[in-house]
């Protein structure tokens, strides 16, 4: 295991958009099996493998590409590695970042799912409200550690791991009937 974060590690300061991308793309994936598959109990015969594919493209062309992106301005408009720093950045993250962010990932797997505009509507008024009061529930306190923490480079990488669960949720969430 050691080798591989060694390898990762590597790779990221050679290609730190490209395996960001990769990353998030991939653990987007893994969120949806495990959501598929210990979550709603489909088994392998049952597991709908253009779902994950959908969901691996939202990983790839949006999440990791936005989130890179985010952290990057937010270590501008916030400067420093303190305490006040950090909280300065989770709640900039909580409170502009992670509401917009939630909506349009619930509106562009429902496009990617088919659904009309309407049905998308009212999808994200179904679905937005739980979904963000989770989102509360987890990820004020990693972003606090992730900003106080964890270098620049590394953070998508941190909030990946935390959000296999995360994906895994969501997944099952926009994906539900």
């Amino acid at each position: 295991m050691a080798g591989l974060w060694k390898s990762y590690q590597v790779l990221m300061t050679k290609y730190p958009w490209s395996v960001q991308i990769v990353t998030a793309g991939s653990l987007m994936g893994v969120g949806d099996v495990i959501s598929q598959q210990l979550i709603e109990r489909r088994g392998l015969n049952n597991h709908n493998v253009q779902r994950t594919a959908k969901m691996m493209s939202i990983g790839f062309i949006f999440v990791g590409p936005v989130i890179g992106s985010w952290y990057k301005v937010l270590d501008r408009l916030v400067v420093g590695g303190t305490k006040s720093a950090a909280m300065k950045k989770m709640l900039a993250d909580q409170l502009c970042f992670a509401p917009c962010f939630l909506g349009a990932f619930i509106s562009i797997s429902g496009a990617l799912n088919g659904l009309t505009l309407e049905d998308n509507v009212t999808r994200l008024k179904r679905d937005y409200p739980d979904a963000l009061i989770s989102n509360y529930y987890l990820w004020p306190a990693v972003q606090i550690a992730n900003f106080y923490f964890i270098p620049l480079h590394h953070r998508m990488a941190v909030v990946q791991i935390v959000a296999v669960a995360w994906n895994s949720y969501l997944t099952w969430k926009v994906n539900k009937m």
